[in-house]
């Protein structure tokens, strides 16, 4: 019976096991999970709503069409993929009672999940960096930081992110399953996978460390030193008001960086490397973090923009009249 339940391949003269698929089961043991699927699916709404309309306003109006923007439609596109790759697979699993993955899906999901993880945090940084050439080389701004040079810039970090996470999933056919196929997860998570293997994983860790230094480690260190730099600049500044008015450009920013870095940078610490978080703990926390800074990005610095927030309020008035509410 087992024979018809999982397919043998040959690797290296060795025998791989590979089981038709895991069941996710990191919501199992969880109290009040009902209320919050309720909670993730209102998360994916406003998260696909407001992204959306970030994009809509940005992409029509071409005035806004300047490096700055492209990198908050590109951090917009992220947000959406990010949440799409996770919400929708959790909120079947309640609705259905349905927590199979097929094996080829569940590499799927773990490259998109660690991809748009990996472009979420080098937006981020390409946020800073555009807030780094403007507080910092004012004078040659339109000069250094061209649409050209942007839009190169982010293809070389999807470039970047795609490949390395394309070789860390990939490796991952190379384990063998052949005892447990539970994975205790909110999605197919790449250490709660490898550490079902039979066989030796030291490659998928080592691979799972470098992804975590090189896309989490690496913007999150050139963003402290792009805002050490700018406060170095502004606190050269003569002018009181100067001051103000460049750090007040920031304040969204760092904000966002907070959200996303400090959580998931703690979660990682101390669940994949050091190993002591509660794995009840683990789950609700690192889909917290995950969720929720896709869903608040555009409502505390897209539509925070005053470029971006006119022309939002006019659309929104222009198609539904006088709205009951407005972007504050």
């Amino acid at each position: 019976m087992c024979n018809n339940l999982i397919s043998l391949t040959s690797l290296n003269n060795s025998l791989i096991i590979r089981p038709p698929g895991f069941h996710i089961v990191g919501f199992e043991t969880l109290p009040f999970i009902s209320v919050y699927f309720i909670f993730l699916s209102f998360v994916y709404v406003v998260t696909v709503m407001f992204n959306s309309l970030v994009i809509y306003v940005i992409a029509f109006n071409h005035c806004l069409h300047s490096p700055k923007f492209l990198a908050v439609i590109n951090l917009a596109v992220i947000d959406i993929v990010l949440n799409t790759t996770t919400i929708p697979g959790m909120v079947k699993i309640f609705l259905v009672k349905d927590n199979f993955i097929p094996f080829n899906l569940c590499l799927v999901q773990m490259f998109s999940y660690y991809c748009s993880l990996g472009l979420e945090s080098f937006a981020l940084a390409i946020l800073a960096y555009d807030r780094l050439i403007a507080i910092c080389l004012p004078l040659r701004h339109n000069s250094v930081n061209t649409l050209q040079s942007m839009s190169c810039i982010i293809g070389f970090t999807w470039s970047f992110s795609v490949g390395v996470t394309a070789f860390s999933t990939g490796i991952m056919t190379q384990l063998s399953f052949c005892k447990s196929v539970r994975v205790f997860s909110y999605f197919c998570d790449y250490a709660p996978v490898f550490r079902l293997a039979c066989n030796d994983y030291t490659m998928q860790w080592s691979a799972a460390s470098f992804l975590s230094f090189m896309i989490l480690g690496g913007p999150f260190v050139f963003i402290i030193l792009s805002y050490v730099t700018i406060l170095v600049t502004v606190f050269r500044m003569r002018s009181l008001d100067s001051r103000v008015k460049a750090l007040a450009t920031c304040g969204e920013h760092v904000i966002l960086v907070a959200v996303f870095y400090v959580p998931i940078i703690t979660i990682f610490t101390l669940g994949f490397f050091l190993r002591l978080t509660d794995p009840d703990q683990r789950v609700l926390s690192l889909s917290l973090a995950s969720c929720i800074p896709p869903c608040i990005n555009p409502i505390v610095y897209s539509l925070k923009t005053k470029e971006i927030k006119m022309r939002a309020v006019a659309l929104l008035r222009r198609n539904f009249g006088h709205p009951l509410w407005y972007l504050a």
